[in-house]
């Protein structure tokens, strides 16, 4: 049986600016990957003769492709290290973007989305798995608010760059522009990024002992619970993001150029509210804000069809209350997710996958009910408000946060000593 890592090393690294924006930039290659492209949603739909449930379906299909995308990479990193599955990720992902740019038609074009979101996966759950590697509870959910700060760009300048490269190259051009990108990430994982994952450390087992993996984190239900919250708030997200360029520019008659700013502006909500997060977790404990941040998110929902209904604000309006409801996300993901790998420091890599995938793939598959209900104002609204209601229901019945003593058991599940005595549980998985 292998030695349980010791927890102490994860506490002496202390990444500078360089790492925290090299880290960022991984996690938020997703993003960039689903922002870039998404005003020419609209564009696509016409110049492909196609639906706007189709030409959304282009989105949700590169979080379906993400979501399996982690379950595979997740063990993969924990078994061969960090380094090796972020690169073949990326350089993947740069083949397909350009594979993307010569699309001939909408089936086409989804097949290639859902692969360019397997592979670029890679990124998102290696970078967190990375954090995992070296940092636990408060300090981890203040790297990972940090990291939002960089993430955040995304949705802040992603959207103003695709439309103006749409607007110079046409939309194709936003892939070859991706595939740039991840050209750029692998030349920087290659040059400086460490590996995080000594050998020691790495599980020597694969095939069924993944799936066994798998199943003991499945029936942790605490950790289950915490991973699926994250997922709901990235429904909410993909819900404004796959709706919103239909209902500002159609509904509410916004040009490309004005609706990239409101995204701008709602994207910089997010990295806001992260930034509070980074700050907060100093006096407060992960579990503790998430108890107040869910309820208030479910309360600012309930107001978006209000704004609707009534007209109040008009397009400043319902700016105003996704920007709100969307802010709340950076008070919520990072604590849950920090929350959940809190005693899976030994499996983090296939703990950040499952993760993710729930993330993602639940989000891949609520976000279409906003085309299938209309893909209206009222729709996205709609969907919105659901995921809330399920967030704040799987926080009150599914973990302990609400109940006495449920703080303690959900920030610091079973101490150094627990995790010592997971790790050798998992040890011992791993020999079978």
């Amino acid at each position: 049986m292998s030695n349980p890592p010791r927890t102490g090393t994860r506490h002496q690294h202390r990444p500078g600016f360089k790492y925290v924006l090299m880290l960022g930039a991984l996690a938020a290659l997703p993003a960039v990957t689903t922002d870039m492209y998404l005003p020419s949603l609209p564009t696509v739909a016409t110049e492909l003769h196609t639906s706007q449930a189709a030409a959304q379906f282009t989105m949700s299909g590169t979080l379906i492709g993400a979501a399996v995308g982690q379950l595979v990479i997740g063990p993969f990193s924990d078994r061969f290290g960090r380094r090796l599955p972020l690169l073949i990720g990326i350089s993947l992902h740069v083949i397909v973007s350009l594979l993307c740019a010569v699309a001939p038609g909408i089936g086409t074009l989804i097949g290639l989305r859902v692969l360019q979101g397997f592979f670029n996966a890679a990124a998102g759950v290696v970078a967190i798995a990375v954090i995992r590697d070296r940092f636990v509870g408060s300090d981890a959910a203040r790297l990972l608010s940090r990291l939002m700060l960089v993430i955040g760009l995304a949705p802040l300048l992603a959207p103003t760059i695709g439309q103006a490269v749409a607007g110079i190259w046409q939309w194709r051009a936003v892939f070859v522009a991706l595939a740039l990108i991840g050209l750029v990430l692998v030349l920087i994982v290659w040059r400086f990024m460490p590996e995080t994952l000594p050998a020691e450390r790495r599980r020597t087992s694969g095939g069924p002992s993944v799936f066994r993996g798998y199943k003991v984190l499945l029936r942790d239900r605490h950790f289950l619970a915490l991973s699926i919250i994250p997922g709901l708030g990235m429904a909410v997200i993909m819900s404004y993001v796959v709706g919103s360029p239909f209902v500002f520019q159609d509904e509410y008659g916004l040009t490309p150029g004005q609706y990239a700013l409101v995204f701008a502006v709602n994207g910089a909500g997010m990295v806001l509210s992260a930034q509070l997060n980074a700050a907060l977790v100093h006096r407060s404990s992960p579990t503790r804000i998430m108890r107040v941040t869910v309820p208030v998110l479910l309360g600012l929902s309930l107001l978006l069809p209000v704004i609707i209904l009534t007209g109040l604000g008009g397009v400043f309006g319902l700016a105003a209350g996704l920007w709100l409801v969307l802010g709340m996300h950076g008070l919520i993901a990072a604590n849950a997710t920090v929350t959940a790998l809190g005693g899976y420091g030994h499996m983090a890599g296939s703990a950040a996958a499952l993760i993710g995938a729930l993330q993602v793939g639940i989000a891949g598959v609520v976000s279409p009910l906003v085309g299938v209900f209309g893909g209206g104002a009222l729709a996205m609204s709609g969907v919105i408000i659901g995921c809330c209601v399920l967030m704040t229901l799987i926080l009150a019945l599914a973990t302990p946060a609400y109940r006495r003593g449920g703080v303690a058991r959900l920030d610091n599940p079973g101490g150094s000593a627990g995790e010592q005595a997971a790790a050798a549980a998992a040890a011992d998985l791993g020999k079978n």
